[in-house]
C-alpha cells in the first residue's frame, strides 16, 4: 500500500498498532529455491531451468505463461547496511539498498528498504514498519516459503515485513547514522545504543544480480505468479555466490484463496525441489551468503 503519514507509532498491541490502525496482514507469497552457483555458467542456463520449471508444471496443472520471454537478463546492484556487530540482522531486521541498470546506467534512483523477517507470524505482524517520512512509502508483507532446512521435501515459512520507498523520499541528513535511520524508521529504534551508531556495507560486499524472468505460473482460481531465475555474484571480483528460483502470487486476503489452489502451489514447490535437486542449496537465504562472506556469521532467525 501507498501511503504517507508524519508520525507513525513504532508499538503495537495484539490487534492493532498504538494509534489503532489494524495489524498489517500478509497479501504476498513468496517461494524460494537458493541454487548452487556453479551451474550459472552463462546466460543460457536461466533458459535450461526454465525448462524445468516448465516440465515440473505441467506435471501438476499449473499454467505457464511464457512464449513472449527472451534471454534478456536484467542488472540490479545490491548492498546490505547494518552495524559492525551485525545488530540489525541478529534482532532479525534487514536494511537494503537496491538500484537497477539499463543500458549500464542507474535506471532511477536507488531504492531502500527496511524489513523485519521471521518464524513468528504474530511477531512480524505486531511490529510496526511505517516510517517517518513525509513523502510516500509502500508496506509488504510477505510469506516467503523456503525448502527445509537439512532435505529435500517440505517447506518452511519466514514472515517479511517490509517497508520500501526511494532514498529521496527520506529526510536529509546522514544515512549512515543509526539515530537518523531510527528517526526514519521507527522499528529501529530500540536498536539505537548510542549518538555514535553507524551502518555500513555489510562485509564491504557489493552483490551485482543477473535475472531473468522467466514467465507467470498460473494456479488457477485467479492466482498468478511471476517467476524468475537469478544470481548473485561479489561486484569487482564476480565470485558467483548463490542462484536463486522465485515466484511471487499476491492476493487481497488470505481467506480468498481457494485451498485447492494453495495445495497445487505447494505441490509444485515440492515437486520443483525434487525434479531438480541436485541444483539447491539447503539452509541458505541469499542475505544470509552475504553475512556469513568473511566468517563469523552472526546469529540468525532465518
Amino acid at each position: 500500500m501507498a501511503n504517507n503519514r508524519s508520525q507513525p507509532p513504532p508499538v503495537a498491541d495484539s490487534s492493532q498498532y498504538s494509534d489503532g490502525h489494524p495489524l498489517d496482514e500478509v497479501q504476498y507469497l513468496e517461494c524460494k529455491l537458493i541454487l548452487k552457483p556453479d551451474r550459472f555458467t552463462a546466460a543460457k542456463v536461466f533458459l535450461d531451468y526454465g525448462k524445468l520449471v516448465a516440465k515440473t508444471a505441467k506435471e501438476f496443472g499449473v499454467g505457464l505463461a511464457n512464449k513472449d520471454v527472451v534471454l534478456k537478463p536484467a542488472i540490479r546492484e545490491v548492498v546490505f547496511l547494518d552495524t559492525a556487530d551485525f545488530r540489525l540482522y541478529n534482532n532479525a531486521f534487514i536494511l537494503r539498498q537496491r538500484v537497477a541498470y539499463e543500458s549500464g546506467f542507474p535506471a532511477g534512483e536507488p531504492e531502500i528498504v527496511c524489513k523485519f523477517r521471521h518464524p513468528d507470524l504474530q511477531k512480524a505482524a505486531a511490529l510496526d514498519m511505517r516510517p517517518n517520512i513525509a513523502g510516500n512509502y509502500r508496506i509488504k508483507f510477505k510469506a516467503e516459503a523456503l525448502p527445509l532446512k537439512d532435505q529435500v521435501g517440505g517447506f518452511r515459512l519466514l514472515f517479511s515485513h517490509n517497508v520500501q520507498f526511494p532514498w529521496s523520499q527520506a529526510p536529509e541528513g546522514d544515512r549512515t547514522s543509526m539515530a537518523t535511520l531510527a528517526r526514519v524508521f521507527p522499528a529501529l529504534a530500540a536498536l539505537k545504543t548510542s549518538d555514535n551508531d553507524r551502518v555500513e556495507l555489510v562485509n564491504q560486499t557489493i552483490v551485482e544480480e543477473v535475472l531473468q524472468d522467466l514467465g507467470v505460473l498460473d494456479f488457477g482460481k485467479g492466482i498468478t505468479a511471476d517467476s524468475n531465475i537469478s544470481i548473485w555474484r561479489e561486484r569487482g571480483t564476480h565470485h558467483p555466490m548463490c542462484g536463486e528460483f522465485a515466484f511471487q502470487a499476491r492476493f487481497k486476503r488470505r481467506e480468498d484463496v481457494h485451498e485447492k489452489t494453495m495445495a497445487r502451489c505447494q505441490q509444485f514447490f515440492i515437486a520443483l525441489q525434487q525434479s531438480a535437486h541436485d541444483w539447491l542449496i539447503l539452509g541458505a537465504t541469499k542475505t544470509a551468503l552475504v553475512y556469513r562472506l568473511k566468517g563469523n556469521p552472526p546469529q540468525s532467525h532465518e
